[in-house]
Formats: C-alpha cells, structure tokens, sequence
C-alpha cells in the first residue's frame, strides 16, 4: 500500500516490471539512476500489500530487487523441493515456538535435574 508520494513517483518514473503471486507489484525506474561507487543502474522497487514487511518479498523477486539476477526467476525453474516463501512470523501468534518454550504453552517447564549451578572456586 504506497502513500501518495510513491504513488505519484511510481506513475511518473516507474515501469511494472511484474507481480507476484501475492499481488505485489515490482518497478523499475525508466532512467538510470547514480548510485554509490558511480555505478548507473535503474531504481528498483515493490509495493507492498497493506500491512507487511520487506521479509514478504519472495526469493525469486528478492534477487532482481537487489541487481543480483536481470530477471525475477520463472515460477516454473523452482524445483520441487523449494517450498513457498513465507514472510518473518516473529512477534505473532504464528511464530514458531520450540518444545520448552514458556511461550508455547504459557508455563515454565518443570526442572529436570540435569542442572547445576556453577560456583567460582574460592
């Protein structure tokens, strides 16, 4: 979701590059654009849905976002093992959380005995 000064940005400097399956849409500056070490390349970027965070942003766009890939990878060249993205669930009720965890089930896990505190010799 752009405010209106990326709105206004996108429509006079950007070209829709594609989206993802999401429905976030992925630009490109229609001019080179000076960056750090003198190297001229586009701008590129995404707008994102209402509420999310960059971790949202897929690996196969992740790459052409950062100039590491001239295009975003085909869905089609994933392979079978690689499983969809899924944006940073820290903070959230969908977090993962390890058996032990007081989080997990809201209450300290008992003592095993495996413990034992350690005193500096004297």
């Amino acid at each position: 979701m752009a405010n209106f000064g990326t709105w206004l940005y996108t429509r006079r400097k950007g070209r829709l590059i594609g989206k993802d399956g999401d429905g976030r849409c992925y630009y490109e500056s229609t001019g080179p654009a000076r960056r750090g070490g003198g190297v001229e390349r586009p701008e590129r970027w995404v707008i994102y849905l209402k509420g999310e965070d960059p971790s949202a942003v897929p690996p196969e766009w992740w790459g052409w976002l950062h100039h590491t890939l001239d295009a975003p990878i085909p869905q089609e060249e994933r392979k079978p093992w690689q499983l969809p993205s899924q944006p940073n669930l820290t903070g959230t009720a969908q977090a993962y959380r390890p058996s032990g965890s007081s989080y997990k089930t809201g209450q300290h896990p008992p003592a095993t005995g495996d413990y034992e505190s350690w005193s500096p010799e004297a």
